[in-house]
């Protein structure tokens, strides 16, 4: 089995190699027979066809070699599907929703990320679903994809056997901010995990506007950090005077409290200059809005 990241990996790239493998041993034989009577039966040499007979062996042969590779490659492809489809009882339950435009990770003990934080060795069963439209979650380098679907429940399953990041995308286009729902699957020791599991979180209020910027997806298309993303970013924004095209008519607006709200209420009402028109509606209450702003007052 091919060594990689996670035990499906293994598999998957196993199968992949037994298949190109047959592919390119197939493509060898078949050219180089092509070749072969090219030239020992053109023309030039054999002006008149002469007639042949029918090769019972050889029938029974090219019949009965490519089932059988065909098989094996069932054999191994069903093997593997059961395998990956079916998750160990044991394993850590971890809920995805995939959301316009981030991903949002839902532990037992009520933890949200926008991160799937994991501890290695151990089976994780992720139970998915989408928010809005057919998001598709895909680890590269895990060699799982799974789609997303509203209104129902999905699941995809690993176990990952190497610390370390690893990049997660959506595969399924789903609006203008596709490109950027991506996100990470972080691979932890055992026992930095639990206590990373087990820690409180912190109830400022700041701190509590941070952690709802990200289980809300907010940070999906905003930065903290005076970055560019596909929206503006949070830093400096709050009391910064900005010009907006509401109805196609500019007008000029302060980012107070009151701005905020409402556009979070009636996203893309006010056009912002040099940003697309895409941000969804958030389900979101008065009292999260205020502990959101309060954390974004502190990005000067």
């Amino acid at each position: 089995m091919l060594s990689g990241p996670a035990l499906s990996a293994g598999k998957v790239g196993s199968a992949f190699v037994f298949i190109a493998a047959v592919s390119f041993v197939l493509l060898v034989i078949i050219v180089g027979t092509m070749i072969l009577f090219v030239v020992r039966y053109r023309r030039s040499k054999h002006p008149e066809p002469s007639p042949t007979k029918e090769n019972l062996a050889l029938e029974i042969g090219w019949t009965a070699v490519p089932v059988l590779l065909v098989m094996l490659m069932f054999y191994f492809g069903f093997v593997d599907f059961e395998y990956i489809r079916n998750p160990p009882k044991n394993a850590m339950v971890v809920d995805v929703v995939g959301r316009q435009w981030s991903w949002l990770f839902k532990y037992a003990n009520g933890k949200q990320e926008d991160v799937l934080r994991v501890p290695v060795g151990k089976p994780v069963n992720l139970i998915m679903t989408s928010q809005d439209v057919i998001h598709s979650f895909f680890v590269p380098a895990f060699r799982i994809k799974e789609d997303c679907v509203p209104g129902m429940k999905t699941h995809l399953w690993f176990q990952a056997t190497e610390t370390g990041s690893y990049q997660v995308f959506c595969t399924e286009y789903c609006g203008q901010g596709h490109s950027h729902m991506r996100s990470q699957v972080v691979v932890m020791p055992q026992a930095d995990f639990e206590k990373w599991y087990s820690a409180a979180e912190e109830t400022g209020t700041e701190a509590q506007g941070f952690n709802l910027l990200k289980s809300k997806g907010c940070l999906g298309c905003h930065t903290t950090d005076g970055t560019r993303k596909v929206g503006p970013t949070y830093k400096g924004l709050f009391g910064k005077t900005e010009t907006v095209t509401t109805e196609g008519r500019k007008r000029t607006v302060t980012v107070d409290a009151a701005f905020i709200k409402d556009y979070v209420r009636n996203p893309n009402v006010d056009r912002i200059p040099g940003y697309p028109p895409i941000m969804p509606k958030i389900q979101v209450t008065d009292q999260e809005l205020d502990k959101m702003i309060a954390y974004l007052k502190t990005l000067k």
